[in-house]
């Protein structure tokens, strides 16, 4: 019997996927979102298309969480352990911003997570990882 590659079971797209470097990270980072800042798994999805740009170019964001209404709040873009967090993975968080319209921002290679907000016209790194009530709190600026 030849050997499949190793999957994990998503509990937001509800399936067995590939476990890649980078869905190891996301798959840790669901654990994160949902046991430690609190955020209801029904209020999250991963892999999520969405069309940007005058030529409809698709995207996928890794994760997103939902406020209590089903609109977009945080987005989760998150990278192999070897991909330093640059500017251009912010950057990348930033354009599905455009589609999207959130007021939180992860980024993350499972070595390193960073937390940005959008404040009024700015976004801004923040010193810590908000949970889901302080996330929701003011959503609808």
């Amino acid at each position: 019997m030849s050997s499949d590659a190793a999957k994990v079971f998503d509990p937001l797209r509800r399936k067995e996927v590939a476990l890649t470097p980078e869905e190891k990270v996301r798959q840790w980072f669901i654990g994160v979102l949902r046991d430690h800042l609190k955020v209801p798994v029904h209020l999250m999805m991963s892999e999520v298309e969405m069309k940007y740009g005058a030529a409809g170019k698709t995207y996928r964001a890794d994760i997103l969480v939902y406020d209590r209404n089903g609109r977009p709040l945080a987005i989760a873009e998150c990278k192999r352990p070897d991909v330093k967090l640059t500017q251009e993975v912010l950057e990348q968080a930033l354009r599905y911003d455009m589609v999207l319209g959130v007021k939180w921002f992860f980024i993350t290679n499972g070595q390193e997570t960073r937390v940005a907000v959008r404040d009024g016209g700015t976004v801004r790194a923040v010193g810590h990882a908000p949970d889901y009530e302080e996330m929701s709190a003011g959503a609808q600026l």
